[in-house]
């Protein structure tokens, strides 16, 4: 966007001046952060010092930039002040959200790690179960228990990527039973398909849901 000059206030600037006032403004970083959380409460780095509970020469270092505080420490600074944070895309401009927080965890309650993409396959049932009456057992036992079984792709995951696309972020426990259920609709339709196709086809009972 091109820059809209007061010409009437750089009267009497340098050529060097001029080529300044037309270069920024710059941003400060997390100095220029900590300095304007002090300006909006209007505090000295003493101020702020004691507010934080620190000493002057540690607001002084963060306002230098010799070293910096930490992530929770700038949270609660722009808090203090009712500023908050944003994270964009440096290419796109575009507003990056950080992960959710209700996102689906294993069964021992953990985060699945954060690069990697979730998938749906079908309902739980512990490692091993292979006979036809087990799968069918666990399968409705997880279904009744609403734990789906998710897998993902470590070595794989790009070529998915490339497929799919890269979801933003991991679904919710939810949304992942919502996809389990949706697995057992299709699978419902398959089999009345075939049962449409084979009209001699006598399948157990129980077989259209199970």
């Amino acid at each position: 966007m091109e820059t809209e000059f007061d010409w009437q206030q750089m009267e009497g600037w340098t050529p060097e001046e001029v080529e300044w006032y037309a270069m920024g403004p710059f941003d400060g970083g997390i100095p220029g952060t900590v300095r304007r959380v002090r300006r909006v409460l209007d505090v000295s780095q003493r101020g702020l010092a004691a507010i934080l509970g620190v000493s002057q020469s540690v607001v002084a270092r963060w306002e230098t930039g010799r070293t910096s505080p930490r992530a929770s420490v700038l949270q609660h600074l722009l808090h203090l002040a009712g500023l908050g944070s944003r994270i964009h895309d440096v290419e796109t401009g575009e507003e990056v959200e950080p992960m959710r927080d209700d996102g689906a965890r294993d069964r021992g309650g953990r985060r699945f790690p954060a690069h990697v993409d979730l998938y749906v396959a079908g309902w739980w049932r512990p490692r091993g179960v292979e006979s036809t009456a087990d799968v069918l057992w666990w399968r409705r036992h997880s279904r009744r228990r609403r734990a789906p079984r998710v897998v993902f792709h470590t070595s794989l995951r790009h070529l998915y990527r490339l497929l799919d696309g890269t979801p933003v972020d991991h679904p919710s426990h939810e949304q992942l039973v919502a996809e389990a259920v949706h697995l057992d609709e299709l699978r419902e339709q398959r089999r009345r398909r075939i049962l449409e196709e084979r009209p001699w086809f006598r399948p157990p009972a129980g077989w259209l849901t199970a």
